[in-house]
């Protein structure tokens, strides 16, 4: 009786665990403001759906936008991350609540393509709290809006701009910070940055060396970037 009645307390753990677990892992992060092409979201119990405008991304998403689609997601700390079409996209982690600084965290993994960050609510109180993991480095939050984008030299390198692959970066207004196993380096406005691994030290340059970010006329006036 005594294991009977163990049993059932230890299901009903597991029952709320598990309850809990799905919460979190179903947490909306975000939602999708404009898309121009297909774009999907695989969750991170492997089910993938298509997104369109208004869509709802969720903390453990990986977002995808196929060729020649361009989609802006913004946030609910009302962050926004622009992707470049053929770009691949993980929300590791994002937890923000107004009224609850200590819980902040937002963290992404660019597996390829590229991107523009404009900073919200939890990136200027929190900086430590934000992150975009790369396989050549993590780039931390200085300031307020950057441009990434990482080649992985299988099949995405356009010989026309002149891009090696790796990491290309650039700071538009505040900073980032690049961390890798070379050391800690920042980045502050207008500078440009190539960083080919993670052991490599990064090179920061004033000219833009061949990165090109332009969406389509739709997504309203921002930073863009040309060669």
């Amino acid at each position: 009786m005594r294991i009977h009645k163990w049993l059932a307390a230890w299901l009903a753990a597991l029952l709320l665990w598990s309850a809990a677990a799905v919460a979190v892992a179903a947490q909306v992060a975000g939602v999708v403001v404009q898309v121009s092409g297909a774009m999907s979201a695989r969750s991170a119990a492997g089910v993938v759906k298509p997104l369109k405008a208004q869509s709802e991304v969720e903390s453990g998403d990986t977002l995808v936008t196929t060729a020649g689609a361009w989609a802006m997601v913004r946030f609910i700390d009302n962050s926004e991350l622009t992707m470049k079409p053929g770009t691949t996209l993980v929300i590791d982690k994002f937890s923000f609540d107004g009224a609850r600084p200590e819980a902040d965290s937002a963290a992404f993994t660019l597996v390829k393509g590229g991107l523009r960050s404009l900073t919200g609510i939890l990136g200027k109180r929190n900086k430590e709290k934000f992150a975009v993991k790369t396989p050549s480095a993590t780039i931390g939050l200085r300031g307020t809006t950057f441009f990434l984008e990482y080649l992985t030299g299988k099949g995405d390198v356009d010989p026309s701009t002149g891009l090696d692959p790796g990491l290309h970066v650039h700071v538009s207004s505040g900073g980032i910070s690049i961390v890798n196993r070379s050391g800690a380096y920042q980045y502050d406005p207008g500078q440009f940055g190539f960083i080919k691994d993670d052991t490599t030290k990064p090179v920061k340059m004033f000219a833009n060396p061949g990165m090109r970010f332009a969406p389509p006329a739709s997504f309203g006036e921002a930073d863009t970037l040309t060669p």
